[in-house]
């Protein structure tokens, strides 16, 4: 082993340095090298490099960068949102354009995309850089990133709805109601409303409780409504939390009813200690005459 080498030739993978390895990786055009000695990046490796003081960086082209968005695509919960870029990627010509002009209509969820492929080319450097050290023989490190999950919700603001607010919640409720057929009655903003806003201001989403008719010992969540531009994105959930947060105050149970096409938000309320109490089904006679 070249202990000189070890010693020597182990740079630090600093913040700098990380981010000037994901710049080169995705320059197309050029063919880029660590010294190892500086710790930076070159564009030019000398003709003797015996004891291999330059190293490539890790492997990424037009191959991985599609992977990458067919990936974020299938892990993308909201299906609006996923079948257009499942289209942009099935065009043949101008893939990655496409891919941009989607996701170019949708500022919050192109941050998430931002979000996704800079963890997932970090993953690739830690474990060529890891690669590095186990070759000279020494421990790998740690520090790869984390699962962050929807990220996008820092561009969410969560404020309580007021008046000003039924209009927007009138008008999404509407289009709710068209797909889910749900005959509940309606009202806002009730005792707590919480609005949520896009980083543009737009309204995203809201959710309303108001008191139960028949038990004045419980609180009724009686709607939890997200544009369909803005569902999957984590924002349904937080509604509910900050609207547990607030109500817990008031002392009282709290319930919640689910339309049928959105049983599968139960996982959020079981994680929130929700417990199923009843399951409601509907006849309508007027169509079994």
């Amino acid at each position: 082993m070249n202990i000189f080498y070890n010693k020597a030739m182990c740079f630090e993978l600093t913040e700098a340095l990380i981010n000037d390895i994901l710049f080169s990786m995705e320059d197309q055009k050029g063919e880029f090298f660590v010294d190892t000695l500086e710790g930076m990046i070159s564009g030019d490796i000398p003709e003797n490099n015996k004891e291999r003081r330059f190293r490539s960086l890790p492997k990424w082209d037009s191959a991985d960068g599609f992977r990458l968005m067919e990936r974020f695509t299938a892990s993308f919960k909201n299906p609006l949102i996923r079948d257009k870029l499942t289209a942009a990627l099935n065009r043949g010509k101008g893939v990655f354009r496409a891919f941009k002009d989607v996701l170019g209509v949708y500022p919050e969820v192109e941050q998430r995309w931002f979000a996704f492929k800079e963890r997932e080319m970090r993953r690739v450097i830690f474990n060529w850089y890891n690669g590095l050290r186990e070759e000279w023989g020494l421990e790998r490190i740690g520090g790869e990133p984390d699962e962050t999950g929807d990220l996008v919700l820092e561009d969410f603001r969560i404020r309580e709805g007021t008046t000003n607010d039924s209009r927007a919640a009138a008008a999404l409720h509407r289009l709710c109601f068209e797909e889910q057929t749900d005959s509940r009655s309606w009202v806002f903003p009730g005792i707590l409303a919480l609005v949520a806003e896009s980083g543009a201001g737009e309204f995203a989403a809201y959710a309303v409780a108001d008191n139960f008719p028949e038990e004045s010992a419980l609180l009724r969540i009686t709607a939890l409504e997200v544009q369909p531009e803005y569902r999957g994105l984590g924002i349904g959930e937080s509604l509910l939390t900050g609207m547990i947060e607030r109500l817990r105050e008031r002392g009282r149970a709290v319930v919640i009813e689910l339309p049928v096409k959105s049983e599968g938000f139960s996982r959020v309320l079981l994680r929130e200690s929700f417990a199923p109490i009843s399951t409601c089904y509907r006849l309508d006679l007027a169509l079994r005459k």
